[in-house]
């Protein structure tokens, strides 16, 4: 093999090496909820009994890009002139751990409650205007022709799928 082979092949190495690393890197600063706990045993050491345990997510929410203006043919305004902004991120999430000794029969000790984190994704309201002019007519000497203006609400969007898990049994 040719040194110049060798030294290309070793920055290519290199090269790869440095992405894997901080590939490797990213997914702990990408963290989509933050773990809440509800800190109860010492009450529950102090009583000497069991209480619940409390515990629940909170999502990141994470701005997006919004799509921009676009030229639409016949209007003098951009279609979107207040854009639609995206942003992600999660309902919050909650879980529940209770004693209940022995109500529903033996072997039932404790019941549980849980709603996990789940995908939020939503768009916010924007505008769309045009303006009361058309674009230049060559008939008219080069001059726009009235029109009535126009407007219009872009709704907001909202889009998730909740969902709740219950159980009971012995020592959950």
């Amino acid at each position: 093999m040719k040194p110049t082979t060798r030294g290309t092949l070793a920055a290519v190495l290199t090269g790869v090496a440095a992405a894997v690393g901080a590939a490797a890197a990213t997914p702990a600063a990408a963290v989509g909820t933050v773990p809440v706990p509800v800190p109860l045993q010492g009450v529950e050491q102090s009583l000497g009994m069991e209480l619940p345990e409390v515990g629940g997510e909170l999502p990141l929410l994470m701005p997006g890009a919004p799509e921009g203006p676009q030229y639409v043919e016949g209007r003098l305004l951009p279609e979107r002139a207040v854009p639609q902004l995206p942003v992600s991120g999660g309902l919050p999430g909650l879980g529940l751990r209770a004693p209940v000794p022995h109500v529903l029969g033996d072997g039932f000790d404790h019941v549980a409650l849980g709603t996990p984190a789940s995908d939020l994704e939503t768009l916010a309201p924007g505008l769309t205007l045009d303006a009361p002019l058309t674009p230049p007519n060559p008939e008219a000497f080069g001059l726009p022709d009235l029109k009535l203006p126009q407007a219009g609400l872009l709704a907001p969007v909202l889009q998730t799928v909740p969902g709740a898990e219950l159980g009971a049994g012995g020592g959950l």
